[in-house]
């Protein structure tokens, strides 16, 4: 089995875990503060890597998520992989949020008072991800978590390469000066 590096820093809380195959979870903790992953991350690695040996990939949520979180877990994933010659696999966030329904509507916080959603039919993804307002989007369960363990047992049947924004950036460039 692999030993994995699970990561996570789409929603408000930096997550880590050590999985051993896709079953047994060695090690798994988190921070809360959406303003915090880039200090959390590198505590709660250097702590995940005192209880395990080294992992042999590293699996990265890749949103979607707010822009200056998802950059930090995917810069230091990749940081991460680069240095150690190990894999770096991306899987989407939305879909590692563990709900025992068969058909489910998951969402988190995309602030500016919206939603990042997706919509499950038996734990495959049907429709999104998207940023709605919440008024747009029935039923759906909000303040889960992506979990570690289905983020990594993810990895054998997707590779997501790209960070997932959906939507443009706040910051925009200044007017040119004629």
């Amino acid at each position: 089995m692999t030993l994995t590096l699970a990561i996570d820093t789409s929603t408000s809380r930096t997550i880590v875990g050590i999985i051993d195959g896709d079953n047994s979870v060695l090690f798994e903790k988190f921070h809360e503060g959406a303003t915090d992953h880039g200090r959390a991350l590198s505590e709660l690695v250097a702590e995940a890597l005192k209880v395990s040996h080294p992992p042999k990939q590293v699996v990265v949520g890749m949103g979607p998520g707010p822009f200056t979180g998802l950059r930090v877990g995917i810069s230091f994933a990749h940081t991460f992989g680069l240095a150690r010659t190990i894999p770096v696999i991306g899987v989407c966030s939305l879909d590692a949020i563990a709900i025992e329904e068969s058909e489910y509507t998951v969402a988190i916080d995309a602030r500016r008072k919206e939603i990042y959603w997706a919509r499950y039919k038996d734990g495959v993804r049907v429709e999104g991800p998207a940023v709605s307002k919440p008024a747009e989007v029935d039923g759906f369960i909000i303040d889960q978590y992506p979990d570690m363990k289905k983020l990594v047992s993810l990895a054998t049947s997707q590779n997501v390469t790209e960070p997932m924004y959906l939507r443009r950036p706040d910051a925009v460039p200044t007017a040119e000066r004629t």
